[in-house]
C-alpha cells in the first residue's frame, strides 16, 4: 500500500497542470467563439485562470466553511474531539488545525486550508454521535494526513476551479445555443454553416465540460485517499479504528445537506449516499464516485504490513 501511495504523489503535478489547462481551455473557447476576440482569447484565458486559481488558493478555507455553515469547535462542547486532535498532532509533529463542526446528521468529515499552519478539520454532528473513540480518531487522523500531505490545498483549489469552469461552460453553451451575441454575429457572417458550427460547439461544451471536470476530480481524489488512509495509520498505529469508521460511513444512507459538486472530493467519503458503493459489486456507483470503493480501502487497511 505504501509503495502504491508513493507512486500517487508523482501524479499530483500532472493533475494540477490538467486542472489549470482545463479551465484555461474553457475560458479560451468562450472568449474565441462567444466574444469573437481572436488572438486575445488566449491572453484572457491565461489571465483569468491565474486570477481564479489565486483567489481559490487564498480564500479556500473561507469559501468551504461558509458553504457548510460550520461553527468553531469549543473545548467545552467538543472536548473529546479536541483531545483526539491534540494527541494526533503530537504524534504527527504538525501544528494543531482549527476545528469546526457542521450541524448535519450525515456521517462525514473533510479538511481544508492552504498549508499545515492554516489547516482546518471539519466534522459533522452525525459523525460525532455515531462513532466510538477509536473510529473517530481514525477519521480525524485521515483528515490530519490530508493537511500534512498538502492535499487540502490541492483538492480545494482544484474543486473550486473545476466548478467555476463547468459553470462558465454551461452559461456560455446555453447562450450560444439560444441566440447569444457570438452566435448571431457568426451565423450572419458565415450564413447557415457558421450557425451550425456554433451550435455544435455549444453542445460539446454542455456535454464534455462536466464530464472532463468529473474525470479530473476523480483522478485527484482517488489518488490521494489511499495515501491519507496509510498516513493516518502512521499516526494512530490502529488500522481497525479507521477501517471500522469507513464501514460505518459506507453503510450510512444519509447524504450531506449542503454538499456541493465542486467540493465532493474533499470529504472522507462521497457526500452523496447513492454514490458510495459501500458493498462489493457496486460497480456503477464506484465508477462515478470521486472516491475509491470503500471495501477496497478497508481491505487495504486490514492488510497493512
Amino acid at each position: 500500500m505504501f509503495q502504491a501511495t508513493r507512486t500517487n504523489k508523482a501524479k499530483t503535478t500532472m493533475i494540477v497542470v490538467g486542472v489549470f489547462l482545463f479551465f484555461a481551455a474553457i475560458i479560451y473557447a468562450i472568449s474565441f467563439f462567444f466574444f469573437d476576440l481572436g488572438i486575445f482569447a488566449a491572453i484572457i484565458a491565461i489571465a483569468i485562470s491565474f486570477l481564479v486559481s489565486f483567489a481559490a488558493f487564498w480564500n479556500s478555507d473561507k469559501i468551504v466553511l461558509s458553504l457548510h455553515k460550520a461553527r468553531p469547535a469549543t473545548p467545552e462542547q467538543d472536548a473529546k474531539l479536541n483531545n483526539i486532535l491534540e494527541g494526533l498532532c503530537l504524534a504527527a509533529g504538525v501544528p494543531k488545525p482549527r476545528l469546526y463542526v457542521i450541524q448535519d446528521p450525515a456521517l462525514n468529515a473533510f479538511a481544508t486550508g492552504r498549508s499545515p499552519k492554516k489547516g482546518v478539520i471539519c466534522v459533522t454532528t452525525g459523525l460525532l454521535n455515531n462513532l466510538d473513540y477509536y473510529q473517530l480518531e481514525g477519521v480525524v487522523a485521515h483528515e490530519l494526513a490530508h493537511i500534512r500531505n498538502y492535499d487540502t490545498l490541492l483538492q480545494t483549489v482544484a474543486g473550486i476551479v473545476i466548478g467555476s469552469a463547468i459553470i462558465a461552460a454551461d452559461i456560455a453553451a446555453r447562450t450560444m445555443l439560444w441566440g447569444g451575441r457570438g452566435s448571431r454575429s457568426r451565423s450572419s457572417s458565415s450564413s447557415g454553416k457558421g450557425g451550425l458550427i456554433i451550435v455544435a460547439v455549444g453542445l460539446l461544451f454542455m456535454i464534455l465540460a462536466p464530464l472532463a471536470g468529473q474525470l479530473l476530480k476523480m483522478a485527484l481524489s482517488r489518488n490521494r485517499e489511499f495515501l491519507a488512509d496509510a498516513t493516518a495509520i502512521e499516526f494512530t498505529r490502529n488500522p481497525e479504528g479507521l477501517a471500522g469508521a469507513l464501514e460505518v460511513l459506507g453503510n450510512s444512507t444519509l447524504s450531506m445537506r449542503n454538499s456541493n459538486n465542486a467540493t465532493e472530493g474533499m470529504y472522507i467519503v462521497t457526500p452523496c449516499a447513492e454514490l458510495r458503493g459501500s458493498k462489493k459489486g457496486s460497480k456503477k456507483k464506484n465508477l462515478f464516485s470521486t472516491h475509491p470503493p470503500i471495501p477496497a480501502r478497508v481491505e487495504a487497511l486490514r492488510n497493512l504490513r
